[in-house]
């Protein structure tokens, strides 16, 4: 399979061109060699790079690519360096972002839905970035505990009170939607990052709030895809997680 093959592929199943997105969609960079050993990652950072020449990756499928609006543009420095590395191993990316969070099976909101066993209902807003939806009643403290269960690192709780029962979710940096969540009678707000006012208008509002992590909460949209690529087309696929703690 070329990398402009499997670019079609991917584009069929979480058609990019339906969302305004910060960087390119889609095959980012060519090393224009056939693909069978595809290495999945959350951030095409230094390390991940390092780990998919280890591999014996022949493209690299990310969730944060590069080209990202309002970065430098020249290639040099740390964008060079990556660049030099993919390029001399002929590693082809691929970088998908909103589609890939959006995706109704294989994003990163569906997944995480799945992992952790909540059903949605409809989506967050107009974009359909997010889930609104229910899960089995629980208080917060249990909740806390069950999302550091699934994702291997505590969140950020700030206490709403009461149960829960009904939830929206919106993995990586959704804190500015969390307005909207609550405006949809939630009980709680799940998502990977935090910012100061959302402390007060939680706790204002009587929303539990969760920062569970951006890269913890964002892992496994990009497996799903790999996954569903190595069964659909016949590749080998292998996920390698670089910790963060944000």
């Amino acid at each position: 399979m070329t990398p402009v093959q499997l670019e079609r592929q991917i584009n069929q199943w979480l058609q990019p061109a339906n969302f305004r997105d910060y960087a390119p969609n889609g095959l980012q960079l060519d090393a224009d060699r056939p693909i069978q050993h595809l290495v999945t990652g959350v951030t095409a950072n230094q390390a991940l790079i390092d780990a998919a020449i280890d591999a014996g990756a022949d493209a690299l499928l990310v969730h944060h690519g590069w080209f990202w609006k309002g970065e430098s543009l020249p290639i040099t420095g740390i964008k060079g360096r990556r660049v030099r590395a993919l390029l001399g191993a002929g590693i082809s990316l691929f970088g998908y972002h909103l589609p890939l969070d959006a995706h109704p099976e294989l994003g990163n909101n569906a997944e995480l839905a799945r992992l952790m066993g909540w059903q949605s209902e409809r989506g967050l807003n107009d974009d359909n970035i997010g889930d609104v939806g229910s899960c089995a009643p629980t208080s917060g403290a249990s909740m806390a505990s069950a999302l550091e269960s699934v994702l291997g690192q505590a969140p950020i709780w700030i206490d709403g009170g009461g149960l829960i029962r009904r939830l929206a979710w919106c993995t990586g940096a959704a804190q500015s939607y969390f307005q909207a969540a609550i405006d949809q009678g939630v009980d709680a707000f799940v998502t990977g990052e935090i910012s100061e006012p959302m402390v007060h208008l939680a706790r204002e509002a009587g929303v539990h709030y969760f920062a569970a992590g951006h890269h913890a909460t964002e892992r496994y949209g990009v497996q799903a895809l790999g996954r569903r690529l190595a069964a659909d087309c016949g590749l080998t696929h292998q996920f390698i997680d670089v910790a963060s703690p944000v």
